[in-house]
């Protein structure tokens, strides 16, 4: 992974302010976006969110279908469906919302490392881990375009090692790296994550042009307020609590691992993982017309008890 200043658009690009509008979803605290071009009316949505319920095994599209609701009250074209990463916290919508629209879907190229990494796990032996779930890989420095906007690609592992950042105009799509300043950083413990990746990561992000917004792909509420996705480089660099803590490499990974070792796994890791790392997929029905996920026992050594 390169470490140098991100490339900067044209002046004709970085001056681009895409029209950002935000859901957050109160169940998995996760923030999905329409990234809209003015000028041509057309849109990305970015890591879209398909409703579980865990105690039933209920699937919903609600959240999804709020996209949706927008993108037609406002006129606009699907043009992608875009993941940052495979979540671990929520299932992907862009399976549904492709049915939907018919928008082409894409994720990092990274993400057949995290198939095949996961894959084993789910002993998935038919599983093909080899990115042809989506539409479009994407690499590093790449571009692509949202209407006549340049969208630009940032590799940013750490929270997973497939993680990229969509930067479009002066708003940078920046998922588990950085969340709002009082809550901080994302956590580095899932199989793949490294924080020293994420330190390098959040230094490549915050060589953005200081007036870049930021919108986080989670919001944890700190101290009960209302939920906010949106900030600057300028105030992450002023104020994030935990780069303010520790302004070091070597201080953040102690930081982070020191907090990472009492986190418990998200409730819906391994429920998650296997749709993700599909595409947003739900597993076929089985003979009955039920479709299951399948939960691996004894794999994840993370349990915290008591």
């Amino acid at each position: 992974m390169s470490t140098a200043a991100y490339p900067q658009a044209g002046p004709d690009r970085s001056a681009a302010r895409p029209q950002v509008d935000a859901f957050f979803d109160q169940r998995t605290c996760s923030v999905q976006y329409i990234v809209a071009d003015p000028a041509t009316g057309r849109c990305a949505l970015v890591d879209p969110v398909l409703d579980y319920d865990e105690p039933s095994g209920s699937i919903a599209t609600a959240s999804a279908d709020a996209l949706l609701a927008r993108v037609n009250e406002k006129g606009l074209t699907v043009e992608w469906i875009l993941d940052t990463h495979p979540h671990a916290d929520h299932l992907s919508g862009a399976g549904y919302l492709k049915d939907m629209t018919g928008a082409r879907t894409a994720i990092g190229e990274r993400i057949v490392d995290v198939q095949r990494l996961w894959k084993e796990i789910y002993n998935l032996e038919e599983f093909a881990a080899d990115g042809s779930q989506w539409d479009r890989l994407l690499a590093d420095g790449e571009v692509f375009r949202i209407g006549d906007m340049d969208a630009r690609v940032m590799f940013s592992p750490g929270h997973t090692l497939a993680s990229i950042t969509y930067v479009v105009g002066d708003a940078a799509f920046i998922h588990d790296t950085l969340f709002m300043p009082d809550f901080g950083t994302a956590r580095c413990d899932f199989p793949g994550g490294d924080a020293s990746a994420l330190w390098h990561t959040i230094q490549r992000i915050l060589s953005l042009p200081d007036d870049t917004r930021l919108f986080s792909g989670h919001d944890y509420r700190p101290g009960g307020r209302d939920p906010a996705w949106e900030s600057t480089v300028a105030s992450q660099k002023a104020s994030n609590i935990h780069l303010v803590r520790a302004p070091t490499e070597d201080a953040f990974v102690a930081m982070r691992q020191a907090r990472d070792a009492k986190l418990p796994m998200p409730k819906l890791i391994l429920h998650a993982l296997q749709v993700n790392m599909a595409g947003g997929r739900l597993p076929a029905s089985e003979s009955n017309g039920t479709r299951y996920l399948k939960i691996p026992l004894d794999r994840l050594a993370y349990a915290v008890w008591g």
